[in-house]
């Protein structure tokens, strides 16, 4: 038996002016705190002799360069759609926070290098009471930082935002571990090899945040599909519009913070073109109503077989 099947082609793009711009607010306010920190930590570092401070002012340079890519990544990735880039520009959102994840990886293995070869070398250091205090001030702002990047990112759902926030708690626990050290340095000076070992532990925890975020920016960029029970729901709604007699081939993937979906409706098949294509501009709406995460939706229409005799 021959059938025809009849196809069209939804698609919305959401309005992102204003997360273009609460993205680019957090990100911009920790870009001067991490320049603020870093002046400061060099300044500290360096006048009272502390290694470990001078080591987690370069730290903080990363920071910089992480806040530097996504300011880029949020700039381009909400660009609107062109002939090149028939999907937008989402993806380089991913791809930012991918480099936020390897940047993560690659200063946590940097900070584990030092502390071994201090801990092998025996180095001896003498900070002051300054670095006390530049440490903990670290500590408070990067925290802080860490929880308002992290709120916003959430809010907006942007894996870029929320993998810089992560950057920021990684210099928060590098700076935990020089207040460590630092400070056992300065209360009894033969356990100045403190700092380098507690560097060590929180190196596990920076280097397992940047692998995750890594992980999860490549399975968006190899097209892995959302969750199954997000798969499901998409399902149940589109069985539920009256007038679809049966759903298949649903498929969806991530486009940074957004979910394309592709699906087939099956429809009575005494129904009119326009019937058909009212149908799915239903199923259409009620997807992008009930899933803010859904912005483009692709929809063929089937007519049911009836088998002849």
């Amino acid at each position: 038996m021959v059938h025809n099947n009849r196809s069209t082609r939804l698609s919305e793009k959401p309005d992102i002016s204003d997360d273009l711009s609460s993205g680019l607010r957090v990100t911009w306010i920790g870009l001067v705190v991490n320049v603020l920190l870093v002046v400061f930590k060099l300044w500290a570092g360096t006048i009272s002799r502390s290694q470990a401070l001078v080591a987690d002012a370069v730290h903080s340079l990363s920071d910089i360069f992480s806040d530097v890519v996504v300011l880029l990544g949020l700039k381009w990735a909400r660009k609107d759609e062109d002939d090149t880039h028939p999907y937008g520009h989402a993806r380089i959102e991913t791809i930012s926070s991918m480099v936020v994840g390897l940047l993560l990886v690659l200063v946590g293995v940097g900070i584990a290098y030092k502390a071994t070869m201090s801990i092998y070398n025996h180095d001896v250091s003498r900070p002051g009471p300054i670095a006390i205090f530049a440490a903990a001030t670290s500590i408070l702002l990067k925290e802080a930082m860490f929880w308002y990047t992290r709120l916003v990112g959430m809010r907006l759902k942007s894996p870029l935002l929320i993998a810089n926030a992560w950057h920021h708690r990684s210099d928060a626990l590098s700076s935990v571990a020089v207040l460590l050290g630092v400070t056992a340095v300065y209360v009894n000076p033969n356990w100045h090899l403190a700092d380098a070992y507690a560097a060590l532990v929180v190196t596990f925890f920076i280097v397992k945040v940047g692998l995750n975020l890594t992980w999860l920016a490549f399975k968006e960029l190899a097209d892995t599909a959302p969750d199954e029970a997000i798969v499901a729901r998409l399902t149940e709604d589109v069985r539920a519009v009256h007038g679809v007699r049966q759903v298949h081939d649903l498929r969806a993937r991530h486009s940074g913070t957004q979910i394309f979906v592709e699906l087939h409706i099956v429809v009575d098949p005494e129904l009119t073109v326009r019937e058909g294509h009212d149908i799915a501009r239903e199923v259409k709406a009620r997807l992008l109503a009930k899933f803010t995460e859904v912005t483009r939706v692709i929809i063929h229409v089937d007519p049911e077989l009836q088998e002849e005799i």
